[in-house]
């Protein structure tokens, strides 16, 4: 552990001092710091660090990357401080105190619609596959393609392509119109009170047996009269709120509060039958009679605000001020309402203009951090962030670009922001519309109404084009030989010696092949995946993301070796290293430090043997899940040692501990 000694005292300084930190814990790859002012951190020079890989800021906490020994550096760095450290549920709640109420109030509304996108973007998918298939007239009255004179559709034509239009709404609707059960659902699961009542209250929002909240304005006076529910003193009309976000939101907040309120006042012995009784039926009169309207009154006129500033006369003037922010919204987390502004737009107009122009802006960051891949080619260090932070943000995930490499030197980030922002008033000012929620990145594309998709591509490349040129000029003035990776080509104009070169040594025979196999059953895919900046970055080493199978709970050892980290707290990651000296880090899932150890076993302990196939950790997805987490698990080579050549398998389903994701030569 004294190896840390230096570098711990050198950071400690770096952060501020002792003064300057609020809390500090760790997790499995970094060190979280609470800091009072976190302008006062030098990041340049803590990334210097030898023991540093990294730093970024989430959640009100400072996150400096170390690797499989952040517990070692750790105990050196609270020894050195005298600064004793806190549980993760302590720094979490002291970072709280670093943001404003309405960075709080968006975390909150991010981390209930983190577990929804993965539906809205297939829903979106969905959309967009109907849009070709049923709404776009490819062909004429004889069936011939004439996409100019067209009047059939790939449906109209096709008995078969006609049902799977018809079916794919199964899910469309399930998605959208039946949306607020799911927000219900998240609401209860991330306040930390009983999933199935929230669930319970949004059907109750959605339930056939009351007037579909799409049919209300065409509804009869029959229709109407049919679903009215009358008290004698009081009657009211029984409308549902299919797709309703706000309602829905505020409806479930409401069910929070009174369960939270019941149970405490409710004594312990009596408290399973009262609580959910007491919560529940209120509840949904309450949401009914007095939230429900407010909050659909309240959506439509964000809606209707939204769609104005999108459709006006000032629209271009509204695109080019939500492109050049979108970046920066992005990195305060203010971004997650704009998923409730999405969609509201969709199920109030069938489409929305806001999504295209988030894609976009994503785009054009990543199209910034290509530039920088140009500019610091010789730069390998650099290189190990830039790739994969493209890469993931062409797909639609910016925190690694943004983090990592734009905010780092600032210009990438404002030329991203100007390409963003002309690229935006191209898309609002030609009025792209979106039928959903999609990927946001290139391959958003296929959420983008069909008619539109010429236009969208103009948009892309302005995207791409603009940002790199610009980049690539000003970090040709701005970026130093060393950022560059330049300096690596002085000691080539060294003058050569008399004396003749040395023959080069003849290389060792290879010891033999090497394989390292699954740790855990299911679909194998590249690490710069992994919904997570620190590994899809590779500052912690290249691997691969396991996205869990049905079923799979244990995680087993890929190879013989011995267990060099373990996370008694939390049971969630462990560190192995085999004979050659190569380091090994799984950790299953995203933020799981953050649960306990509640849903996660361990079966061995540090410093123990293991064979190849022995059970190391089982873990529960549904726990996992239901605390807002991904199950993803990472699978990363942290240190080579003497192994050569390694190359990582992806794009397959795999089986623990029998095939092959890793292999090298020994």
């Amino acid at each position: 552990m004294a190896k840390y000694t230096e570098d711990a005292a050198k950071l400690l300084d770096l952060v501020g001092g002792k003064e300057n930190i609020s809390a500090v814990t760790h997790c499995m790859t970094r060190m979280r710091f609470v800091l009072v002012d976190e302008g006062k951190a030098d990041v340049k020079a803590i990334e210097d660090l030898p023991a540093a890989k990294g730093t970024f800021t989430q959640a009100g906490q400072f996150q400096v990357i170390i690797g499989n020994d952040v517990a070692d550096f750790y105990q050196e760095f609270t020894k050195i401080s005298g600064i004793e450290g806190v549980s993760k549920e302590a720094a979490k709640a002291a970072a709280g105190a670093n943001q404003n109420p309405l960075q709080r109030a968006m975390g909150v509304l991010g981390e209930i619609f983190a577990p929804l996108i993965p539906a809205l973007i297939c829903g979106g998918l969905i959309l967009g596959f109907r849009n070709i298939i049923g709404e776009v007239n490819f062909f004429n009255d004889a069936g011939v393609f004439d996409l100019e004179h067209g009047t059939l559709s790939i449906a109209d034509i096709s008995t078969f392509w006609m049902g799977m239009y018809n079916f794919l709404w199964v899910i469309g609707e399930a998605v959208f119109h039946m949306l607020p059960v799911g927000i219900c659902w998240s609401v209860t699961r991330k306040m930390g009170t009983t999933p199935i009542l929230g669930i319970v209250l949004g059907l109750t929002l959605v339930s056939p047996q009351l007037l579909n909240g799409f049919s209300v304005a065409t509804a009869t006076p029959e229709e109407i009269a049919a679903h009215t529910y009358d008290f004698g003193f009081y009657s009211f009309v029984g409308t549902g709120y299919q797709g309703q976000v706000i309602a829905a939101l505020m409806a479930a907040f409401v069910l929070v509060w009174l369960e939270k309120f019941f149970t405490k006042v409710t004594p312990e012995v009596v408290r399973m039958i009262v609580v959910p009784f007491m919560s529940l039926v209120p509840a949904v009169f309450i949401a009914h009679l007095v939230v429900g309207p407010i909050g659909w009154a309240i959506g439509d006129a964000i809606a209707n605000v939204v769609n104005w500033g999108l459709s006006s006369h000032i629209r271009v003037l509204f695109a080019a001020l939500f492109g050049l922010l979108y970046a920066p919204l992005v990195m305060t987390g203010l971004h997650h309402m704009t998923n409730a502004i999405d969609t509201q737009l969709v199920n109030n107009l069938g489409y929305t203009t806001l999504w295209p122009m988030i894609a976009l802006s994503n785009i054009a960051q990543g199209s910034a951090v290509l530039a920088m891949i140009v500019l610091q080619k010789k730069n390998d260090r650099a290189q190990q962030v830039n790739i994969p932070a493209c890469v993931s943000c062409y797909l639609g995930v910016t925190e690694p670009a943004l983090f990592g490499v734009n905010l780092k030197y600032k210009f990438p980030l404002l030329c991203g922001m100007i390409g963003s922002a002309v690229a935006a008033m191209v898309c609002t000012g030609l009025s792209v519309k979106a039928l959903s929620i999609g990927v946001g990145g290139i391959p958003g594309i296929l959420s983008i109404m069909f008619n539109y998709w010429g236009v969208f591509a103009v948009c892309l490349l302005i995207a791409i084009v603009i940002p790199f040129v610009l980049t690539y000029t000003v970090g040709m003035r701005q970026l130093s030989p060393e950022d560059r990776g330049l300096v690596a080509l002085e000691p080539a104009t060294a003058p050569a010696s008399d004396a003749p070169a040395a023959a080069p040594a003849a290389s060792a025979a290879p010891a033999g092949p090497g394989a390292l196999v699954c740790p855990v059953s299911g679909t194998v895919k590249p690490i710069d995946e992994m919904p997570d900046p620190v590994f899809s970055s590779k500052c912690m080493g290249d691997g691969v993301m396991i996205e869990p199978a049905e079923g799979a709970c244990e995680v087993v050892s890929p190879a013989d070796a011995t267990v060099t980290v373990t996370m008694p707290a939390s049971n969630h990651a462990m560190g192995l290293t085999l004979d050659n000296g190569m380091e090994l880090l799984i950790h299953v899932g995203i933020d799981t430090v953050d649960m306990g150890g509640d849903g996660f076993t361990c079966y061995v302990s540090q410093g123990e043997r293991v064979r190849v196939g022995q059970k190391l950790l089982s873990f529960t997805p549904e726990k996992i899940r239901a605390a807002g987490h991904p199950t993803a698990t990472a699978f990363v080579v942290s240190a080579t040692g003497s192994a050569q050549g390694v190359t990582f398998a992806s794009g397959m389903d795999a089986e623990a501990g029998a095939t092959e994701v890793v292999t090298y030569t020994a």
